[in-house]
């Protein structure tokens, strides 16, 4: 499962710094394109926060956890993972904490405050990048795994000890 995890971390990833190339080379702040019919907005900014611009005084600190994120999905979280499910949603998520993790390690105003690229804008909501997109997807499978599946990352199905007793001859079932 881990060579699906990393197959779509870097495909993820790829689509990410592909896209945010796109955008600083062709869009231009002053005049972003509306398309589908004003559906969404390619508005290029540069984020030194987190998720809806927070933290923007914190970017050292929003580097060190990603690069821990990282480390955690790498090191403890996909050598876990047996189950396809969840092998995607980890991919999902490495590929959003490395997207964005690179722009603040190499974009400026410099190593470890880079800004992250962000372009995409939905009516009455954040800015945001595929990076984000893969990250909140992640999120969402996860969810979806833990709490409509009840699947954990070995691919076994979790029940809970009051159906799991009335189940068993003892619980009177």
């Amino acid at each position: 499962m881990w060579v699906l995890a990393l197959t779509i971390g870097l495909l993820g990833y790829g689509v990410d710094q592909l896209t945010k190339y796109l955008a600083i080379t062709h869009l231009d702040p002053q005049n972003p394109p509306v398309l589908l019919g004003g559906l969404l907005r390619l508005q290029l900014i540069f984020n030194p926060g987190a998720a809806f611009s927070m933290g923007e005084n914190f970017t050292v600190v929003l580097t060190a956890i990603s690069a821990v994120a990282l480390c955690f999905v790498l090191g403890w979280l996909l050598p876990r993972t047996r189950h396809r499910g969840w092998a995607i949603a980890f991919g999902l998520l490495l590929a959003g904490i490395l997207g964005n993790l690179t722009d603040r390690l190499v974009r400026p105003p410099g190593f470890a405050h880079g800004h992250v690229v962000d372009f995409l804008q939905l009516p009455n909501f954040a800015i945001f990048n595929v990076a984000d997109m893969c990250i909140t997807f992640a999120a969402v499978a996860i969810v979806w795994l833990t709490l409509i599946t009840g699947v954990d990352m070995a691919g076994q199905i979790a029940r809970d000890e009051a159906s799991a007793g009335s189940m068993s001859p003892e619980g009177g079932a």
